[in-house]
């Protein structure tokens, strides 16, 4: 790994999470250069954001993760490679699954290869999803217990483990997981110092959630404006939510231990005394708000899965990281980010922005 003075690259760096890491470096004395196509709603702000608080300290780079002549002066220079660029939503990896293909498992590759031939001794960290384990579970592997499901097996006590085998689901997985291994074998075959986070339902101030992707912030955003939800499925749907602070921890705790890691995959999320229904979350954001949204129901999406906890133990073990944000107060600090940034007023106009 190159000295200090050499800038971290966050690709993806104006995006929710991007940007908190980018955030949290700058305040411990790194220097980062933002790598970020701002295709996404809300990273022209995040960028502003960054820039305002830590001026020259943050360089940000306008290119495509898919534009290696940009891509690559960027990686030559760093000290090290957070990736996080991507496209983010498995709704818009069934409408355009060759652009998904070639922003999340080519746009990586290329990533790495830049980083092979150019900065071979800088460690990569790399943002995957919970959606490489596919569906995981049906309705049949589920019980219905008030308003989560839970899952039938024992085994599944502790969450779903690194262990649990891959089943690509949707576009978005199979492009989200082809990148998972191409970063895990650069450091088998390579000998690169890469890591990879499986990451589920992370949230936080900075997040300008959608349908789609975001879920928290879009239903905080939704209650603030009292527009309706959609819910897709039944609402019974458990995630582990994983507020943002504790995510970009975990996140530096990686790239500061990376040669103690390298190689090795970990889940992270919010574990099981963070998890949530999508109905218990919605009695939360009510607490919150002080609004109850009216909700309709939709069909279940393609790969949704009834029921996910990430199994945080090994991430635990290997860095003594565990989570500290309880999910009710998360959302009541995203709540307040929401309010603070879009105003007392409501619903009015000023929250369309944060639609994407």
């Amino acid at each position: 790994m190159k000295t200090s003075t050499a800038p971290v690259l966050v690709t993806g760096g104006c995006g929710f999470i991007g940007c908190n890491i980018a955030d949290a470096l700058a305040l411990r004395g790194n220097r980062v250069i933002v790598y970020e196509s701002f295709a996404r709603s809300g990273s022209e702000e995040n960028a502003h954001w960054l820039k305002a608080r830590h001026g020259d300290a943050i360089e940000i780079v306008r290119a495509d993760i898919r534009d290696p002549e940009k891509l690559e002066p960027a990686v030559a220079r760093a000290s090290a490679v957070i990736h996080l660029a991507a496209q983010v939503a498995v709704t818009t990896s069934l409408d355009h699954p060759l652009d998904d293909f070639a922003i999340n498992a080519a746009g990586t590759l290329s990533m790495l290869e830049c980083v092979r031939l150019a900065n071979a001794q800088a460690p990569v960290v790399f943002a995957s999803t919970n959606k490489v384990y596919g569906k995981l579970l049906t309705q049949e592997d589920v019980r219905r217990d008030g308003n989560r499901y839970a899952p039938l097996s024992d085994a599944l006590a502790a969450g779903v483990n690194e262990s649990s085998p891959l089943d690509f689901y949707s576009p978005y997985g199979c492009s989200k997981g082809t990148a998972d291994q191409y970063v895990r074998d650069y450091s088998r075959i390579y000998g690169l110092s890469t890591a990879v986070l499986r990451m589920s339902c992370i949230y936080g101030p900075r997040q300008f959630g959608n349908e789609d992707q975001g879920w928290l912030a879009h239903f905080v955003i939704q209650a603030l404006r009292r527009n309706p939800i959609t819910i897709y499925g039944d609402g019974c749907q458990v995630r582990d939510a994983l507020h943002v602070s504790d995510a970009v921890n975990a996140w530096l705790a990686v790239l500061d231990n990376v040669e103690t890691v390298k190689g090795r995959i970990f889940n992270l999320g919010g574990g099981i005394r963070n998890a949530v229904s999508l109905l218990e979350a919605l009695g939360l954001i009510f607490e919150v708000t002080g609004e109850r949204p009216q909700l309709s129901f939709a069909d279940w999406r393609p790969g949704d899965q009834p029921w996910y906890v990430s199994d945080i133990r090994a991430i635990s073990s290997a860095l003594g990281w565990r989570p500290k944000v309880a999910v009710a107060d998360g959302l009541r600090d995203l709540g307040q980010w929401l309010t603070l940034r879009f105003g007392e007023s409501r619903p009015g106009e000023g929250f369309e922005e944060a639609r994407a």
